[in-house]
């Protein structure tokens, strides 16, 4: 957990859960799977005992402690709705978030049907914003879980982005966040995939966010996009009319 973070699209990470399981493509090559387990073994470190899951309750009032208001990505080191997480503690969990209206949450998971199932009992405030995962055109049924979920800010990641997504339905999506995947072992992404959501957001008249082309260096490929970058947030779009006449056109 993090008061700031390197993630372009958030300031700040919290982790009242750490370590998960694989149950899509998209985790293959795991960020948080490979950073934890450089730790596993080492006495008292956070990640002691690697990526397995475990609940964290010192940490569950962080975000009460920090007094400016900021965007924070819950569970960057987890899923929140992993099954091996007890119904109580997603609860406990929402219960910190609607107490820290100062703050603006972003909730992402790849287990959208669970999600679906306790909304109805979280009592989500507009501040928590809801996400899935989806990394390519296998699991846009996610989505459809997604759109079950009674919140403000309804949003994807589609990152790593593995393969294009030609049925993509923006219905009810508030956000669109995309990205390649990173490091040594990365899967190739296409432009054409990137553009095609992009143009589709652009249509729909949702926010998009580039986030990054990865690759092994991706510092040097960057995150430019036909001439731009796009920090689209669901509060904030600044979109030139000429990216609407290539859509439209």
């Amino acid at each position: 957990m993090s008061d700031g973070s390197t993630i372009e699209w958030t300031d700040a990470t919290w982790n009242p859960v750490r370590g998960c399981t694989k149950v899509s493509p998209g985790c293959k090559h795991c960020y948080a799977e490979t950073f934890a387990e450089r730790f596993r073994g080492v006495p008292d470190h956070p990640f002691e005992q690697g990526f397995d899951l475990r609940l964290v309750p010192g940490a569950l009032e962080l975000p009460l402690r920090w007094r400016a208001g900021r965007r924070i990505f819950v569970n960057s080191m987890s899923d929140l709705f992993h099954e091996d997480v007890p119904d109580e503690y997603v609860v406990r969990v929402f219960d910190v978030m609607r107490r820290a209206t100062h703050h603006k949450f972003q909730v992402l998971t790849k287990r959208a049907e669970r999600m679906a199932q306790l909304a109805a009992s979280l009592r989500i405030p507009d501040h928590v914003w809801m996400g899935v995962s989806v990394e390519n055109a296998k699991y846009i049924d996610r989505i459809d879980q997604l759109r079950k979920v009674k919140a403000k800010v309804r949003f994807l990641s589609v990152e790593p982005l593995l393969g294009p997504i030609p049925k993509l339905n923006l219905r009810g999506i508030h956000w669109v966040i995309v990205g390649g995947e990173s490091g040594p072992r990365a899967r190739p992404m296409q432009a054409d995939w990137v553009r095609a959501i992009r143009d589709k957001c652009v249509a729909a008249d949702v926010p998009f966010f580039f986030k990054q082309w990865g690759g092994v260096r991706k510092h040097v490929t960057g995150r430019v996009l036909d001439g731009r970058t796009w920090d689209e947030m669901p509060d904030r779009v600044a979109r030139p009319n000429r990216f609407l006449a290539v859509v439209n056109g």
